[in-house]
């Protein structure tokens, strides 16, 4: 690789050609509008002095994510944004030159979305739905309904939303749709049924990182992954933001505090790198695996 963020430390100064940065971010988003949006500009501005291309947001960085998972208020929901929201036109105009990934609650006629856009100065490059939506979701949720890759100025990109990337086919269908990064918006919570007393021990910590590092080593492409931190009723958010190689390792994390993992590489290289003797993509065998539900 020909360079690379360590750990908890983002690189600066000029890079060798053909290379971009990546940043992930941990930060905390409530139900405030103006004060997510200010903290979105502040995240951005911190992402261009560290030369970044990419920068990831975690879920629900527009208006916050549920507080109670269970069981959530009906009466205490984010506000749901339509998708030309001035909001997200804003974001696009802070993002100027760089590619920024942010989730938001997204109004669709009568149903709520938990959804994520990519812009760039340029406006909107993609957008994504999560489909996935683990039970206490559904309450304030719909969800969506299929994953597709789009083209930006750092490559080929697809987006999961946090329980997307439990599931091994949200990824795989984006790697065979061509996608070479991946983003991954998460409000990622510590376990709701037994909590640790200190995070690094917790279940879902250490889940949260086990999917990360599964979804980009075995489909062989970069994955930036964004997580809310601090406290939101009785929800508690990992924080751990990190981006992951091809191979599976992590060249960059913030743990379990607010800040930005920044790495840099050469994503094409790095990728071809990674498929040179052993291509998953090109070697899968569709015709012998089932799918639907157990019988």
């Amino acid at each position: 690789m020909d360079s690379r963020a360590a750990p908890g430390r983002a690189p600066r100064g000029p890079r060798p050609p053909g290379t971009v940065r990546i940043a992930a971010a941990a930060a905390h988003f409530g139900r405030d509008l103006d004060f997510d949006l200010a903290r979105i500009g502040k995240i951005v501005s911190d992402a261009r002095e560290h030369g970044t291309d990419l920068l990831v947001l975690p879920d629900a960085a527009l208006g916050g994510y549920l507080a109670d998972l269970r069981s959530p208020d009906p009466d205490a929901l984010p506000d749901a944004l339509k998708p030309d929201d001035p909001l997200i036109h804003e974001i696009a105009r802070l993002a100027r030159e760089m590619v920024v990934c942010v989730g938001y609650c997204e109004a669709a006629g009568a149903a709520r979305h938990n959804s994520a856009v990519c812009v760039s100065g340029d406006g909107v490059l993609g957008r994504h739905r999560k489909v996935h939506l683990p039970a206490g979701e559904t309450v304030a949720y719909t969800p969506g309904d299929r994953f597709d890759a789009f083209d930006t100025p750092v490559g080929r990109m697809g987006m999961l939303i946090d329980y997307d990337k439990t599931f091994p086919e949200s990824a795989r269908s984006l790697a065979l749709d061509g996608a070479t990064v991946l983003a991954c918006l998460s409000a990622w919570p510590t376990s709701l049924t037994n909590r640790a007393p200190r995070l690094a021990q917790d279940r879902q910590a250490r889940l949260f990182d086990l999917y990360d590092q599964a979804r980009a080593a075995e489909n062989q492409v970069v994955l930036a992954s964004a997580n809310q931190t601090g406290a939101m009723g009785g929800m508690r958010f990992l924080g751990q933001a990190k981006v992951v190689g091809p191979g599976g390792d992590i060249l960059a994390r913030t743990w379990s505090k607010a800040g930005l993992a920044v790495a840099e590489l050469d994503v094409a290289a790095e990728i071809d790198r990674a498929r040179r003797i052993l291509s998953h993509v090109d070697e899968l065998r569709p015709a012998a695996y089932r799918t639907g539900r157990p019988v």
